[in-house]
């Protein structure tokens, strides 16, 4: 194992060791102890390395690539405007194809049956790209039989900062497309902005929108004349996305649940999480549990909530 410091590769256990070192002299050096049976206890306890943790190996998990964003889109399943919106390194000279995990390609496909669906991975296996790829494709899709704007796509977050760093990933994607020229619109409506910014949602609805549990409620019950118009571009909702489904407990719980069966019309729901923060205990039970008692889903075999409505959650 290689850690690399300037232009030198070291190794890591050297590294930690002189790390350790270093920091042993500084922690000391504000303190000089005169009286030597005191100072030989205390050498003595950092030299057994009392004060720091053995070192940690972990080794993570490597999920299982299938096809790139570019083969799909060759063969049919995806749109062909997704070749060139999902790449790595899209911001650079050089950009790459994307591929897609084997539980991202599994999520696509239920998407595309519009079923409900529960994806549980890791930390960094791409949660995100696993509702937004669907979302996206189907955006494509619809616009070509329906060209008129209106909101197709509501992303829940139970904070503003995840919101506004989902923004920042999906201004990514739209890199070097001209202004208005965009394949997809999207905007933040979580009670940051100003009067002027949500009075141009409401005139022109974008294609996905980013909020959070409490300001949805609020624009679904109050009678605020732009709120209302924003409600209303939101005719023919095909996803409803909650990210970060184990925050949703308790009375936070419920109230998210009684908000899932309230939206302005049928959508499909994906919701999502951190697996390393959730109960340890099998995956199936888990998830049966949690939707169960924190969502009060009543039935987990992919029924809908709405008519045609698929509850979509991703457990990452």
């Amino acid at each position: 194992m290689l850690i690399r410091r300037g232009k030198t590769l070291d190794n890591v256990f050297t590294f930690r060791d002189r790390l350790i070192e270093e920091y042993s002299l500084f922690s000391r050096s504000f303190t000089c102890i005169a009286a030597d049976d005191i100072r030989t206890v205390v050498d003595a306890q950092y030299n057994e390395g009392r004060y720091w943790p053995e070192p940690l190996i972990q080794i993570n998990p490597n999920y299982q690539r299938k096809a790139t964003i570019q083969q799909l889109a060759k063969e049919g399943m995806l749109h062909p405007a997704c070749a060139e919106l999902f790449q790595v390194g899209k911001a650079g000279a050089n950009p790459q194809p994307l591929f897609l995990y084997a539980h991202q390609m599994e999520a696509l496909a239920k998407a595309r049956e519009q079923k409900s669906y529960v994806v549980t991975t890791g930390t960094g296996s791409g949660k995100s790209l696993a509702f937004f790829l669907p979302i996206i494709d189907h955006i494509l899709k619809a616009k070509e039989l329906d060209s008129g704007p209106h909101t197709r796509a509501i992303v829940i977050y139970p904070m503003n900062a995840l919101a506004n760093s989902q923004l920042e990933e999906l201004d990514k994607f739209l890199a070097g497309y001209p202004e208005g020229k965009q394949p997809f619109t999207v905007a933040r409506y979580t009670g940051q902005e100003s009067k002027a910014e949500r009075e141009v949602i409401a005139n022109n609805p974008p294609d996905i929108l980013l909020t959070n549990f409490m300001m949805l409620e609020l624009i679904l019950t109050r009678y605020e004349d732009t709120d209302r118009r924003v409600v209303e571009h939101c005719s023919g909702l095909k996803f409803l996305v909650l990210d970060e489904l184990h925050t949703y407990r308790g009375r936070q719980g419920a109230d998210v649940a009684l908000l899932v069966r309230r939206p302005p019309c049928p959508a499909a729901t994906i919701l999502t999480t951190e697996i390393e923060r959730l109960p340890r205990s099998p995956a199936s039970s888990l998830v049966h549990g949690l939707l169960r008692t924190t969502l009060s889903v009543k039935h987990l075999n992919v029924s809908p909530i709405h008519p045609g409505m698929s509850l979509l959650s991703v457990l990452c």
